[in-house]
């Protein structure tokens, strides 16, 4: 079937107010990405659909939100916080309770998808500033009141998700402020809830801002970077497209103020210390559990130095690339600031989404033993100081080469430049055409990638009509991480966590780790005891128990602190 006629009816309005769909669609209201005709072509083929499920969007979430209960927190209780933060910053309104008590993840789209929105918190407030969430967090503490924390609401392991009603605070309202930049020590201070771009901006701007003598970056991209908050960055233990260069989240942490139901504190903002256990360290990651960061300060880096490479390469299979990618990670001549490699069954796809599948293209691939369903690609990008980046770069290709790469010119690694924060819209359209697209990632040591890998997706791809890709974005010398992607017909949400739980389960059983850069929220908290054993859980109920003797912070199972344990196999 020519791709034109399959082309499908793609919804291109802004959702309603107050639908469904204005609360799981990714991205700005008014803006859309659709699918290219290759990727349609190849999903098509590839699970086996008939052109009906093509034309036109089913179960798109466009009636009005009906909210799964009323408020049930006392209205004395509700009077009471409002007047911390004004009426103007208070809401009960359904939508409002519904939309900042989802995040991202597939459980969730499904559930809104069905119009069966989980249970959402009483009262949302929009604190101004660290006073008014000092006094919020006292009030719930002494009323034994829930308490969760919502920044750019992008969380894909149910992170937002309030176990049972109470209070929902929305961090990026108000308390999106740079508070300090200090050019000598290059840091810069901001409020946990300003997000990616306002907060990119305030740094490539500094010259005109503050005046600064130069231009400077948070090199930190997540693919979620235009609709997160730093604060969730943090609060995640999230990483960057760029990380393998700039660090992830948690390295870019300097210090943090912290307002937790027995106190407010800042750590030192020393660049180290050997002054014990740091608990600068240990608030990281704790996703709300512990307290409410108010203000975190950030390493920050050069943007001017105009020194970036671009570069990829086709290698001849998975061994041949993870291979490049750790000689890379450990040749000590610097690193990209993003490597990313793509097993066969991904560069398949990206071949075709792309529209790279021309048949003179294949035959010469082909004629340099460069296979289809077996090569793999490598892109890169180095950043830095001209001569650094262009020895990365080199160095990079000469690995490639010994290992029969083929260099395809930079072109690729600024293709998917072009499309990394756009992609994420393409998932509404699947959704909308009857196709699931989700994603599970895990850290891995060098010497346990490809038994992570091959043991995941052979269990995914023995589900029928089931695809899976798999890349590795995040290096280090002692490893990566793997990030699989698997798309499949819908199916209702109990089959879909049922699959979901199996496939955490094989990543742990073959030896990858629980989450490498999404944090764990309430989705992988079941599996926190199994991942880290019974010693180290002590510890980190011991500071629950400390930082939040009556349970209110973000409970329900965040950090395996609670809730319910791993499924049985």
């Amino acid at each position: 079937m020519p791709a034109e006629s399959r082309r499908p009816q793609w919804i291109e309005q802004a959702p309603p107010r107050d639908s469904y769909r204005a609360i799981f669609k990714w991205g700005a209201p008014d803006r859309f990405y659709h699918p290219k005709p290759g990727l349609l072509g190849y999903l098509q083929e590839r699970l086996a659909l008939g052109p009906d499920p093509w034309r036109a969007p089913r179960q798109a979430g466009t009636t009005k939100l009906r909210p799964a209960a009323a408020p049930a927190l006392d209205e004395i209780h509700a009077a009471r916080l409002t007047a911390i933060v004004g009426p103007e910053n208070a809401q009960q309104d359904g939508f409002s309770r519904t939309r900042y008590a989802h995040g991202q993840s597939a459980e969730e789209v499904l559930r809104l998808r069905d119009e069966a929105p989980a249970a959402a918190s009483d009262l949302v407030l929009h604190p101004r500033h660290k006073e008014d969430v000092a006094a919020i967090v006292a009030y719930c503490h002494a009323q034994r009141i829930p308490l969760t924390v919502f920044g750019g609401g992008s969380s894909v392991t149910l992170g937002v998700k309030p176990a049972r009603g109470g209070v929902t605070l929305v961090m990026a309202t108000h308390m999106h402020r740079v508070l300090a930049f200090n050019e000598t020590n290059q840091t810069v201070t901001v409020q946990p809830g300003i997000l990616g771009p306002a907060y990119e901006d305030y740094l490539h701007h500094a010259p005109e801002r503050c005046a600064a003598r130069q231009r400077y970056t948070g090199g930190h991209f997540p693919q979620s970077f235009e609709f997160s908050s730093v604060g969730g960055w943090i609060a995640a233990l999230g990483s960057g497209q760029q990380s393998s260069y700039y660090g992830d989240a948690c390295d870019l942490v300097v210090s943090q103020e912290y307002v937790t139901p027995v106190g407010t504190f800042t750590t030192a903002d020393f660049a180290a210390t050997a002054t014990g256990p740091k608990v600068n360290d240990i608030m990281k990651g704790s996703e709300g559990a512990f307290g409410v960061l108010t203000a975190v300060t950030l390493k920050i880096f050069r943007a001017d130095l105009g020194g970036r490479k671009c570069f990829a390469y086709m290698l001849p299979n998975w061994l041949a690339a993870v291979e490049a990618a750790r000689r890379i990670s450990q040749g000590e001549f610097g690193m990209p600031s993003m490597l990313r490699i793509s097993d066969a069954e991904e560069t398949d796809a990206a071949v075709q989404a792309y529209g790279l599948n021309h048949p003179l293209a294949q035959r010469f691939l082909q004629w340099r033993g460069l296979n289809a369903h077996q090569r793999c690609l490598l892109i890169g990008q180095a950043d830095g100081e001209k001569h650094f980046a262009a020895n990365i770069a080199r160095r990079s290709g000469r690995i490639c080469r010994r290992l029969g790469g083929l260099w395809l010119s930079g072109y690729p690694a600024r293709k998917w430049a072009h499309g990394r924060f756009l992609d994420p819209y393409m998932r509404d359209d699947l959704y909308d055409m009857g196709v699931l697209i989700d994603t599970l990632e895990t850290a891995v040591p060098w010497d346990r990638l490809m038994q992570v890998h091959a043991g995941v997706r052979a269990f995914i791809t023995d589900r029928p009509r089931t695809i899976c890709l798999t890349h590795a974005s995040h290096f280090y010398p002692q490893g990566t991480n793997l990030y699989f992607i698997f798309i499949t017909p819908l199916m209702p949400v109990e089959a879909y966590c049922r699959f979901q739980a199996d496939i955490i389960t094989r990543i742990l059983e073959n030896g990858g780790s629980l989450s490498h850069h999404h944090g764990t929220g309430k989705l992988m908290g079941p599996w926190m005891e199994q991942h880290l054993g019974p010693e180290q859980m002590a510890v980190l109920r011991a500071l629950k128990r400390h930082f939040d003797p009556h349970g209110i912070m973000n409970p329900g199972g965040t950090l395996g602190l609670d809730g319910p344990a791993a499924p049985a196999d």
